[in-house]
């Protein structure tokens, strides 16, 4: 086959055809492309997190069984969370400190009863007699006493930290010794009105 019966192939002297120039740059320029992708992709891969570090992220919990006064503790990214299903008088005590502005201004860490629940919903139903929290004292990092029914839970009917003295109250506010901060809540959503999911 001779040069003249083919257009795109180029005489001695001559450009080749545009066209056909074009296409192969753009096709190794897209080769090029893919090569590095393929090339790079494992190592970016390995910088997210691992399969076992995602299933720690978050933890389901089945509050079916645990009564009005009883509390549990779950382990959650390596810290307790403290979840008690609290009894009326639990939130009528954490409510009533809300409605005296005197003792509300007074706490190192105002925060109201219901910011502190606001997360314990299921649709519309709000329940506020799930309070769930980090179990970890803001002083210097102790768990505190409370969960079980023969712990000491301080002078507010709520968590003791035995470490430095540190009392919390039935909505996890501290409320004397040298704690600064109240307990944690971490990011909880109820699944169903008796399943969560922390995290």
């Amino acid at each position: 086959m001779s040069h003249s019966s083919n257009p795109s192939l180029a005489k001695p002297g001559q450009e080749p055809d545009p066209d056909r120039r074009d296409f192969i740059f753009i096709a190794a320029g897209a080769m090029g492309a893919v090569g590095t992708a393929v090339t790079l992709w494992p190592f970016i891969a390995s910088l997210g997190p691992a399969a076992d570090t995602l299933a720690l992220s978050t933890t389901e919990v089945d509050l079916g069984k645990v009564e009005p006064g009883q509390a549990i503790t779950v382990m959650w990214r390596g810290k307790p969370v403290f979840i008690r299903n609290r009894t009326p008088e639990d939130i009528q005590a954490a409510q009533a400190i809300d409605k005296d502005a005197g003792q509300f201004n007074g706490l190192r860490d105002p925060e109201t009863d219901e910011t502190r629940v606001k997360q314990s919903a299921f649709g519309d139903k709000k329940m506020p007699n799930w309070l769930i929290m980090v179990g970890v004292c803001t002083h210097l990092g102790c768990i505190p006493m409370g969960q079980k029914a023969t712990d000491m839970k301080g002078d507010f009917n709520g968590w003791f930290c035995p470490c430095h003295g540190s009392n919390y109250d039935t909505a996890g506010r501290i409320r004397k010794g040298p704690a600064p901060k109240n307990l944690a809540i971490p990011a909880y959503t109820f699944l169903t009105e008796t399943q969560i999911r922390i995290g």
